[in-house]
């Protein structure tokens, strides 16, 4: 492709693989860098901290700017811009693929490593499939010796290993792409193109992808195209005055947050933002993108007071520029990689994020249910006592459930800032706690939607998630805690064995509410469905009273219980002994069967019907 052809894609908004362009590549005389600075008066290629700098040429297009030196993998570069006042600004490379972080701010001339051949990305996507994810901080997973970050190398001899024998199904990385601030958990990016140099270098990254890969795990990783933070190497007012960010007063920032809006729409920005997405399904051949605050893209008056934005065109909140983003987005990476999962973190209740793009809708795969995760961590942290008065919270979920297609999360954003460890949410004395934790995710595992939890509890650690500390994996040499982690396996193994607890997880055919209404006895029952018509049968006593010889009308049968949270093995009180029951024809009502069956308190059980 011409250099004039390529620009041109790139100011219409239409060139998904920008970074093979700009940035620094190897070519017949060193090193070429290209930068986009339409503001700038000069540019300036810095090597090695300051050891040589070389003006740069401005293209045909007028503003871009480009320069081939002899250089060296592994040297050091930035840009310094001159701006159109006079200033001097020292920025790294929007395009780079490695950072010097944390030794300096300046980025790394480097090589990229040969695209693996990885054939999962080129099949169709499929959603009755199992899809149980474990979420991790790669950097405070497991710290090294005196607290450091484990590399690339460590983590695929320890994650590796240990999300496989824990049965997940995908693996879902917080942002690796480059960060300054370890306290923004990698949500504040300054290097939109490199895995973050904490941990090793691009080579190790996709080392400990293929290593996911090769045992039958599919990765996810965040991206954040919704905003960057206001340090002065990155992005910010890149040559001299707005440029990634939007102009305009109303949209530039993101006050609660402190960072700076993309200008959706601009072309240049939607080519960056596309070809960062599009890179690491092309170079790292990763599953999967969860995008990052969603909602705040989707609306004008986000975080915003009422008089503080401008309507649209058509007078209400909504951004066109940036649901036109999003729906290219999505375009692009499904047209050229079928496989792909694109996954919103969309809180809100704006209509067809899942449904296709073609249809009218924003084009993901999936959208994290919000509401589902909020109305039942408030119900579970409720004392039982009390649970009565709220028990329209565990029920409300099924009113939308299939609206979209959904993921449960219970995620990192849960675990901090004095919100409780998932285990110390739960009401009540020691036991009660696990025994919450347990009930939990059982039901969280037989409601309809893919699921997503965050690492640490497995373990049931009752400290909130530090980024600054590993997860207490020392609490397994305590019976309670190593005894829910073999229950968390037994629980990811049991999902991934039966279809009805996934098969159908968007429509009315793989659900049927058994018991919905009985407030009183703080309890739940419900059927889920394969397919071809296979049940399961799940009981939930949230209650802090067992309940003896409880009722429940079902399909005449033989029912055997292959999952008892109670049970002994995974740190419960073993109260139940029978495990098998028959339906009985009950008097005076034609057609109907009951089984009746003592529920321990705060009990999940799960029935298989066998004939």
């Amino acid at each position: 492709m011409s250099i004039d052809l390529e620009l041109k894609n790139f100011h219409d908004g239409i060139d998904f693989t920008a970074y093979r362009f700009f940035g620094c590549h190897k070519n017949t005389g060193g090193y070429v860098f290209r930068v986009w600075a339409p503001h700038a008066r000069e540019v300036y290629l810095v090597l090695n901290g300051g050891g040589k700098s070389f003006k740069m040429d401005l293209l045909g297009d007028g503003e871009s700017y480009e320069i081939t030196v002899a250089a060296a993998e592994g040297d050091t570069y930035r840009y310094e811009l001159v701006t159109a006042d006079g200033r001097r600004l020292k920025k790294a490379d929007p395009y780079a693929f490695k950072s010097d972080f944390p030794r300096s701010l300046d980025s790394v001339i480097y090589d990229l490593p040969q695209r693996s051949v990885y054939s999962e990305l080129d099949k169709p996507a499929e959603y009755d499939i199992p899809i149980n994810i474990y979420e991790v901080n790669l950097l405070s997973w497991k710290r090294g010796d005196g607290n450091r970050y484990l590399t690339y190398a460590e983590l695929e001899e320890q994650l590796v290993p240990y999300v496989r024998e824990m049965g997940y199904t995908h693996v879902e990385f917080m942002p690796v792409t480059e960060f300054p601030f370890d306290g923004s958990w990698g949500y504040q990016v300054t290097g939109y193109f490199s895995p973050t140099a904490r941990a090793g270098d691009p080579c190790g990254f996709k080392s400990l992808i293929d290593a996911f890969h090769a045992n039958g795990i599919k990765v996810i990783v965040d991206w954040v195209p919704a905003h960057f933070p206001k340090d002065d190497f990155g992005l910010y007012e890149f040559d001299g005055q707005p440029l990634y960010e939007c102009p305009l007063w109303d949209r530039m920032e993101h006050s609660g947050w402190g960072t700076r809006k993309f200008d959706f729409g601009r072309g240049e920005v939607d080519s960056f933002l596309l070809s960062s997405a599009y890179f690491f399904f092309d170079v790292y051949r990763i599953d999967g993108l969860r995008v990052d605050a969603v909602a705040s893209m989707l609306y004008l008056d986000y975080d915003k007071c009422p008089g503080d934005f401008t309507p649209n065109k058509c007078g209400d909140n909504r951004n066109f520029e940036a649901i036109g983003f999003i729906k290219k987005f999505n375009s692009v990476i499904k047209d050229n990689f079928p496989g792909a999962i694109t996954i919103a973190e969309e809180s809100t209740s704006f209509d067809g994020v899942t449904k296709s793009v073609k249809d009218g809708g924003l084009g993901f795969d999936f959208k994290w249910n919000m509401g589902w995760m909020n109305d039942v961590l408030f119900y579970c942290r409720q004392d039982p006592y009390f649970r009565n008065y709220h028990h329209n919270k565990m029920t409300f979920s099924l009113v939308y459930a299939f609206s979209e297609r959904y993921i449960l999360p219970l995620s990192h954003d849960e675990v901090v800032h004095v919100k409780g460890s998932i285990v110390n949410k739960m009401p009540g004395e020691y036991g009660d706690k696990f025994a919450g934790e347990r009930e939990l995710l059982a039901f969280m595992y037989a409601h309809p939607g893919k699921k997503l939890n965050f690492m640490g509890y497995e373990v049931a650690q009752f400290k909130e998630w530090d980024y600054r500390e590993g997860i207490e994996f020392f609490l397994k040499k305590f019976e309670k805690h190593a005894k829910m982690t073999d229950y968390v396996r037994h629980l990811n193994c049991l999902y991934r064995e039966l279809k009805p607890l996934y098969e159908v997880d968007d429509s009315w055919n793989g659900f049927e509410w058994l018991v919905v209404d009985d407030k009183y006895n703080n309890l739940f029952a419900f059927n889920r469905y394969s397919k071809n018509g296979e049940s399961l049968t799940a009981v939930a006593n949230f209650s802090g009273v067992d309940l003896h010889g409880y009722g429940i009308a079902v399909a005449k049968g033989k029912y055997r219980i292959i999952l008892n949270t109670d049970n002994r093995a995974f740190g419960g009180e073993g109260k139940l002994k029978k495990r098998v029951f028959y339906s009985r024809k009950q008097t005076g009502q034609k057609g109907k069967h009951m089984i009746f069956v003592d529920i321990p308190r705060l009990t999940c059980m799960y029935l298989k019907k066998e004939i």
